[in-house]
């Protein structure tokens, strides 16, 4: 990606210019030093790119002819795939616009048969690639009508012994395999409740036939093994309904390489921005934006990544306040996607106030705020938030969630409630937040003491242990490496179990406190079995070898060092990126907690400085909120221009976010008066500052606005989407109009004072509902209404006014 930041003056090119009309000074063909092509099965797939000055490369396959010297040799089709005809070497020439050329030289070697076929490399990729071993297919658990293959062709022995051994072979005729039971079903000449999936006379069946005909071999242990793949071009910059012809190959551990482009699986992560055909032939589509493609053979894969500019003039780009800023603005540049304009200090005070302490402010806040002079008023802001206990509360629920302080019985609430008390008080000193980690990974003892063990509580396997470990901490979501390799990561079964390993020595016992246990390590020889081979596993951390450990070693703390390590190429990355979500809407890398190569971030080189600056900040949590807060991007307004109203990834503008259900509930007791009362809380405990699930079953409103239940570690268990119920709650709910109409709340209280003007109470009203003044329309609608009233019907004026307040996407929203 690092050449990207190349194109920036690129903009005002790309919106004068097409590939069709560009003036290019020269073509080049890819690739310019092919490997040998390898008997009469062999192939190459060939780019060609226009190059001009000041221009983003483009893919002119389309607009090329080829031709072959000396003929006979190689043969070049249409999409620019190379075929070998006959031994030799021969150069391709690619004809182009303005009678531009460009060569590439290939040999051909072995044409007098096909060399070895090996079934886990060249076979299974086969059934892969064409959905054989999908899980709607032979895939899923038990197969299909009698036949079953391994779930994306990850454990290759069970797939050989499937077909090879597996009901007296009937799948296969070795003496004419033309005629076997596979092919005829695969190519539609026998009913396929799949359909047909090759054609006879394609690449497919010609290598499963010659495969038959070598004896149906499954591998040469000596042969060479595929250590990675790659994919070229890696990223470009592209223009709405252009394409790219993508190539594959891959890398052996003998030094040599193959290419694999037509095998491969190709998938892309936004299909309204990019559609990728079984060829690895990108179509853009009209929206401008960033979209990737994810590239598969076997288990490895790649990613390509295509940047799709709208081409607007940018004019007096803002400047920036720190490096989050030059990062964004860089990239705005290259979209041509011109931001918005910087919010103002009413939105920006509710905005920091709600993200940071999960409140909205008062209005002696507000006012204090807008009333203060100097260039640096929004960074002491931001510092004294951060500074308030309020800041620990907001953070402590957030936490309390992931970490699942779940109350399932009623004599769990010592744990829960020091648990919490625990994670409040962690936010609240700043500690470190691989301390905050290592105290929690590495726990032991009795809740009161240690009160972190209430983690090991809800978790009661090392299975879920390990699994919420990886997710939280990493950003690794290994659940499905538990049956089977991962179908868009590397992760392996092997990596599931020798991951687990470090937790098998977790043991627990009674504790004197009813409902409670006592968690310890039990000393031990610290392993794990793979359920499939029965190999016996060591602790081994994800990418990382085997560790051998004394039986007096908590394999915990071990995991702890290397999670907790700057070197550690997951930890610093996870909890930037969702923090970064927790301030801005949306992760760089969206879920944010699922970050693997195939989900790539939108911004790489904003999410590995960010990564760079934590772990140098100590892993401090504060610094890292102050970072993104007082960055400009942050800052925007939330209203859009014309360019960036459908922008949902280049933070080109600051993208609200509906009040999760705490702080709605706080909000709507502030602007009304009236505290909602909560069991085993003190009268002034606010929704946010609640310590476990229970209290959802006390209020409706929490469960009816997206609370989250505590049941896994996902954020994404939070409900955070408007629906009809809760827009009839707040509608009519006997809750929210008992609020408003409460004797001892706001409305009633404004209409019983006579010493302050209606203009003055609406004011108040204004300020503490949207921390902003009200315009001159609302001023005249509001003083309307109540005019002429009295008494009752003044109280009730007011509550329709508190009421309306309270429905306003304002008010619901932090924008």
């Amino acid at each position: 990606m690092n050449r990207l930041n190349t194109y920036f003056c690129l903009t005002c090119f790309l919106l004068a210019s097409s590939p069709a009309r560009a003036a290019w000074q020269r073509i080049e063909i890819y690739p310019q030093q092919a490997p040998p092509l390898k008997g009469p099965e062999a192939g190459q797939q060939l780019i060609v790119t226009g190059i001009a000055d000041e221009a983003p490369e483009r893919d002119i396959g389309a607009m090329v002819t080829y031709t072959v010297e000396p003929a006979g040799i190689l043969a070049v089709n249409a999409h620019g795939f190379v075929t070998p005809l006959a031994n030799g070497k021969a150069s391709v020439i690619a004809k182009g616009p303005g009678h531009l050329e460009s060569r590439t030289e290939l040999t051909v070697e072995q044409m007098e048969g096909i060399p070895e076929i090996h079934f886990p490399s060249e076979i299974v990729p086969l059934f892969t690639k064409y959905g054989c071993n999908s899980g709607g297919c032979h895939g899923k658990s038990g197969g299909q009508k009698g036949f079953r293959l391994s779930i994306f062709g990850y454990e290759a022995g069970e797939d050989y012994d499937h077909l090879v051994k597996e009901s007296r072979m009937r799948r296969l005729f070795p003496a004419a395999p033309e005629h076997s039971l596979l092919l005829k079903k695969a190519s539609g000449e026998m009913p396929h409740k799949g359909g047909i999936r090759i054609d006879q006379d394609g690449y497919p069946y010609r290598m499963i036939v010659e495969w038959m005909r070598q004896g149906m071999p499954y591998a040469n242990e000596e042969a060479a093994k595929i250590t990675h793949i790659t994919v070229y071009p890696r990223d470009r910059i592209m223009q709405p309904q252009s394409h790219q012809q993508l190539v594959v190959t891959a890398h052996f551990d003998n030094g040599t390489t193959r290419d694999i482009t037509r095998v491969s699986e190709y998938e892309s992560n936004d299909k309204d921005r990019a559609e990728v055909d079984h060829r690895g032939r990108v179509t853009i589509g009209k929206e401008s934006g960033i979209s990737a493609v994810m590239v598969r053979f076997q288990e490895f894969v790649d990613v390509f990544q295509s940047i799709i500019p709208l081409g607007a003039a940018i004019q007096n780009t803002p400047k920036p306040n720190n490096f989050i800023d030059e990062y964004i603005m860089a990239r705005l540049k290259l979209l041509g996607l011109p931001p918005s304009p910087d919010c103002d200090d009413a939105t920006f005070i509710r905005r920091v106030t709600i993200d940071i302490a999960g409140r909205i402010p008062t209005r002696e806040e507000s006012q204090a705020f807008l009333n203060e002079g100097g260039t640096d008023k929004r960074a002491k802001l931001i510092d004294r938030l951060l500074e308030d206990g309020a800041y620990a509360d907001y953070f402590a629920n957030k936490w309390s969630a992931i970490l699942r302080n779940k109350r399932t019985k009623a004599n769990y609430i010592r744990g829960t409630f020091a648990f919490h008390a625990w994670i409040r008080e962690s936010f609240y000193t700043n500690k470190p937040y691989d301390q905050f980690m290592r105290e929690l990974l590495t726990a032991s003892g009795d809740m009161g003491k240690t009160p972190p063990v209430a983690w090991y509580r809800q978790l009661k396997t090392s299975k879920e242990q390990l699994q919420d470990t990886a997710q939280i901490f990493l950003g690794v979501r290994l659940q499905c490496a538990e049956c089977h390799h991962h179908p868009y990561e590397k992760w392996s079964q092997q990596d599931y179990y020798g991951f687990e390993a470090f937790f098998k020595q977790v043991a627990r016992k009674e504790s004197p406190y009813p409902g409670e246990e006592i968690i310890y390590h039990r000393r031990g020889t610290a392993q794990s079995s793979h359920p499939k081979t029965k190999q016996v596993l060591k602790p081994t951390v994800l990418e990382g070898e085997p560790v051998d450990l004394s039986p007096e070693s908590d394999p915990r703390i071990h995991l702890a060092d290397w999670i907790g390590s700057p070197d550690n190429p997951f930890f610093a990355r996870m909890v930037v990126n969702r923090y970064w979500k927790h301030f801005m809407g949306r992760g760089l890398v969206e879920p944010e907690d699922d970050m693997r190569v195939t989900n790539p971030p939108t911004h790489p080189q904003l999410l590995d400085r960010l990564a760079q600056e934590f772990v140098k900040s100590g892993y401090d949590l504060k610094q890292l909120c102050r970072t993104i807060t007082r960055s400009r991007t942050y800052q925007l307004t939330s209203l859009p221009n014309d360019f960036n109203v459908r922008d949902r990834q280049n933070y080109s503008r600051y993208y609200p976010k509906r009040l999760n259900a705490e702080v709605l509930l706080d909000a709507i007791d502030e602007l009304t008066g009236h505290k909602t009362p909560f069991m085993e809380q003190p009268t002034h405990a606010r929704a946010v500052q609640l310590p476990d699930d229970s209290f959802n079953s006390q209020s409706f409103f929490l469960e009816v606005f997206g609370r989250p239940e505590m049941d896994s570690a996902c954020e994404c268990e939070r409900s955070s989407e408007a629906n009809l119920a809760q827009t009839l709650h707040l509608l009519n709910a006997k809750s929210i109009q008992d609020k408003i109409a409460a004797r001892d709340g706001t409305s009633s209280r404004l209409a019983r004072q006579k010493d302050v003007s209606d203009t003055d109470k609406i004011y108040d009203l204004y300020a503490r509902a949207l921390s902003r003044e009200p315009v001159a329309d609302e001023i005249e609608t509001s003083i309307n209404y109540l005019e002429g009233k009295e008494g009752d019907a003044k109280r009730d004026a007011y509550q329709d006014i508190v009421w309306a307040l309270i429905n306003t996407k304002e008010f619901l929203f932090n924008h």
